[in-house]
């Protein structure tokens, strides 16, 4: 809330200046207000670097909308009404004929008063220059602090239900860009769980989105339709897989007992963070959309009678997810072959990617990360997406990293636990004012610059978002391993930076190079950064403590 009347304090601080300079420089150029204006601004104390720094951009903003302005308005406009008047009426004066000098008044007076609406019209419209900053900005503040701080976190609530039927449902996250700006960099991008029960089939449907997904839980059988042939994969909990948009697909849970759960990344092709699906085998529920067209339009286009045509496009009223029987299963499921049943042509390119098969990149006895790119995967290519799986030993965390480029949106499988994260965006109500009067030794402002703690617990379904240079961590609970899935976005050419671990990028630091930025010797700057003896999985912050032979209340 600080920070917050900071800006509407120096919006208001450059509107009063303003508004003081064009009366006492009405007559002067505009480059001599701007500089008188600018100079206002150096002289506020109350101001902090970053904020003298908006006050001249205002400056700028306010002179070029003046300008703009005068160029559109009559020259008569930018004079003074008054002393305009005042010419107006000496003119008159010098006319002959008493008659004539009285018209000439009047004419005067009216010409006053259009150049005084005039120049309350431009004033309201200065009034709604600074109004719209402070509304942008005020926005700008509520977005970046929503969620008590925390709007990285997304829990129960930011779930809705898209689809729900007797056998099955699916549940998406709403988008990111609702939650803060501070994501516009990933509002093309929405998350869902899908969930369907046992021995059930998925209707046949497309997507005006890419999809990529990670089968969470159980087995199944997906097949996805081309115009030149059809391809069939059985997948189970560790693959990764990728649906292009405008691919009919289908697919069936084939186990006994345990649902299917798919975590999907949702890239929309069309609508900017919007995408639907779209059946065609269907009939009222789910309604197919052969039935949007005219029956003229469909006779003609299947050579078939109306009546025969409803048949087919009106059976369907069980939902998209529906019971199927063990033969049905068995067929669709095709156990007698292999992964790509009919083998043809591109369908070991379109095959899913175990990724709980490959070896692990990193692995110890406080967890393991198994990771899928474009190198390995080259589905992923196009997406530029990366899909990371870690499983944290319970009481164990991950060392504290930030990555170079990539975004990381992560879903919370299975446990509990609990993630920090450094954060320069979000600050707590009235944390940045202490700044306003914290002085340096040499007696300037302290920089303004302040690292906010984002945590949060977590839990199964709970998301959380993790911006490129953010050093973050996750730790696991003491009673269960934590498991969460991520995709990264823009993960080509991402740098994981590890922040300790005997990997840690800071003991690359050059000696004195340390020794300036911590203000004390290397060598124990060393000792510190060098006590870790893991690489990536640590014990956690309480296993520690029961090492030294204390616990946390």
């Amino acid at each position: 809330m600080g920070l917050l009347k900071g800006k509407v304090s120096v919006i208001l601080l450059v509107f009063s200046l303003l508004v003081v300079l064009c009366a006492s420089l009405s007559v002067s150029k505009e480059d001599q207000q701007l500089r008188l204006c600018k100079e206002h601004c150096r002289q506020q104390r109350q101001l902090d670097s970053r904020q003298r720094h908006q006050c001249e951009t205002a400056c700028e903003e306010y002179i070029r909308e003046k300008e703009r302005r005068e160029q559109r308005d009559e020259p008569q406009s930018r004079h003074d009404p008054g002393k305009e008047y005042s010419k107006c009426r000496q003119r008159c004066q010098e006319e002959e004929g008493r008659r004539q000098e009285q018209v000439c008044e009047s004419e005067c007076e009216q010409r006053k008063i259009e150049q005084e609406r005039e120049i309350r019209r431009r004033r309201d419209e200065d009034d709604e220059i600074v109004g719209r900053k402070r509304s942008e900005d005020e926005e700008e503040e509520e977005e970046e602090s929503s969620g008590k701080g925390r709007p990285y976190v997304f829990d129960d609530q930011h779930w809705s239900t898209k689809l729900k039927a007797e056998e099955g449902r699916v549940r998406v996250l709403q988008k990111f860009t609702k939650r803060s700006k501070l994501f516009k960099g990933i509002e093309n991008f929405r998350v869902m769980i899908f969930e369907a029960n046992p021995q059930t089939f998925v209707v046949p449907n497309h997507w005006d989105a890419d999809v990529v997904l990670f089968v969470a839980q159980g087995e199944g059988t997906v097949s996805l339709v081309y115009t030149d042939r059809r391809e069939s994969f059985n997948i189970e909990r560790g693959h990764v897989m990728v649906i292009p948009a405008g691919v009919t697909a289908y697919l069936i849970n084939k186990g006994n007992n345990d649902k299917l759960i798919l975590v999907k990344l949702i890239n929309p092709v069309s609508n900017i963070g919007k995408f639907e699906s779209f059946f065609g085998p269907g009939g009222d529920n789910p309604e197919s959309y052969f039935n949007a067209f005219s029956s003229d339009i469909l006779e003609a286009a299947f050579k078939t009678s109306e009546d025969s045509l409803k048949r087919i496009f009106s059976q369907q009223r069980e939902g998209a997810i529906i019971r199927a029987s063990e033969e049905q299963i068995k067929a669709l499921t095709h156990e007698k072959g292999s992964h790509w049943p009919f083998g043809g042509k591109g369908s070991r390119d379109s095959a899913p990617f175990h990724l709980l098969r490959q070896n692990p990149r990193e692995s110890n006895d406080f967890g393991s990360l198994f990771e899928v790119d474009s190198n390995d995967y080259r589905q992923l290519r196009d997406l530029n997406v990366a899909v990371s799986f870690a499983n944290i030993t319970q009481g164990s965390m991950h060392t504290p990293y930030y990555n170079s480029r990539a975004t990381k949106i992560a879903v919370v499988l299975n446990g509990k636990g609990y993630f920090e994260m450094a954060c320069p965006h979000v600050s707590k109500s009235g944390h940045k004012q202490q700044h306003h009067h914290h002085h340096s030794r040499r007696g300037e402002e302290a920089s303004p610059i302040h690292y906010e703690k984002i945590n949060s617990e977590l839990r199964e379904g709970t998301v959380f978002v993790v911006p490129p240079s953010h050093p973050f961590v996750t730790v696991a609970s003491e009673d269960e391993n934590l498991e969460v899935i991520c995709f990264e976005i823009n993960a080509e050419n991402n740098h994981k930076f590890p922040l300790a671990g005997q990997r840690n990028i800071l003991k690359n630091i050059e000696k004195e190079a340390k020794e300036l930025a911590f203000a004390t010797s290397a060598e124990e700057v060393d000792e510190v950064f060098r006590n870790q003896e893991e690489e990536f999985f640590f014990k956690g912050p309480r296993q520690q403590e029961h090492r030294r032979g204390y616990s946390i209340i």
